[in-house]
């Protein structure tokens, strides 16, 4: 299976992080994970759709490697922008755009105002109606940012998440964490992306009308966050949407169960041309 190259790139006054699998020429898919996530969110199913794809995950502004916005601009329409300018970046006049979560919810501002960029979409357990039970949940679990030291962390965060194999966890943290100067191990994403005034989802559902690249809804059937109820809506607004449901996963879906979820993908980009 191919492994990922590390990238670079400035994008306007900021530096951004990106991996890239895969091989110049195959059908481009990017990768957006979600919120205080990095591009290795990914790493379990980047690598399989490479094997027929050029596969790029990027840290997106406040996350990860990449840099943090000046003035806390996280507004959806910086993400977005930022996007559109990686997308330039590389050379993509347009690509396939997986995203979960906080970067679900900007693949569909972006394949609703820039449909010329989006050849197809996955987007993965979000809508623009969030449980509220779920979205505190998260949010209590990341009110927490310091930790005395890295296996503290790995504690805390697969209490949270017991699905994933303690192994998984490090993984996942090793990239997503950072020491500092004390000894002590913190959160590498910028605590102003939860802060941003533009977190008002219910007018996300016009964009979901505006969509008109092929589209599926992949639902992780343990998600706190997704309810049927409301991927069952996605369906009905978004004509001709498909609406996936992976077992064995709950909001982190590509994480939770690779397997299904890429058993889920793979038709939808099938039977597209994607």
């Amino acid at each position: 299976m191919a492994s990922a190259r590390d990238g670079t790139t400035l994008l306007g006054d900021l530096r951004f992080h990106f991996l890239d699998w895969g091989t110049s020429g195959r059908p481009p898919v990017l990768l957006l994970h979600g919120g205080a996530q990095t591009a290795h969110s990914w790493d379990e199913v980047a690598p399989e759709l490479a094997a027929d794809h050029h596969v790029l995950a990027l840290d997106q502004r406040g996350h990860g490697d990449s840099d943090r916005a000046p003035g806390g601009l996280y507004r959806r329409a910086d993400f977005v922008a930022d996007v559109r300018s990686f997308l330039d970046d590389r050379g993509w006049p347009a690509a396939t755009v997986i995203a979960l979560s906080m970067g679900g919810l900007t693949s569909i501002a972006l394949a609703a105002s820039h449909p010329e960029r989006v050849r197809g979409l996955v987007v993965v357990d979000v809508a623009p109606t969030v449980e509220r039970a779920g979205r505190d949940a998260i949010a209590r679990q990341l009110t927490r940012r310091d930790f005395d030291s890295f296996e503290e962390a790995v504690t805390a965060a697969h209490a949270f998440n017991p699905r994933r194999t303690l192994e998984n966890i490090r993984e996942r943290l090793r990239h997503a964490l950072r020491q500092t100067s004390d000894g002590r191990w913190t959160y590498k994403f910028d605590p102003a992306v939860f802060g941003a005034a533009d977190l008002e989802l219910e007018g996300l559902w016009e964009e979901v009308r505006r969509i008109r690249a092929p589209t599926l809804l992949v639902r992780g059937a343990e998600s706190p966050i997704l309810a049927a109820e409301t991927a069952e809506r996605f369906r009905r607004e978004l004509p001709g949407c498909t609406v996936a449901e992976v077992s064995g996963a709950g909001h982190s879906v590509m994480g939770d169960n690779p397997a299904g979820f890429v058993a889920a993908v793979r038709p939808f980009l099938a039977r597209h041309g994607l």
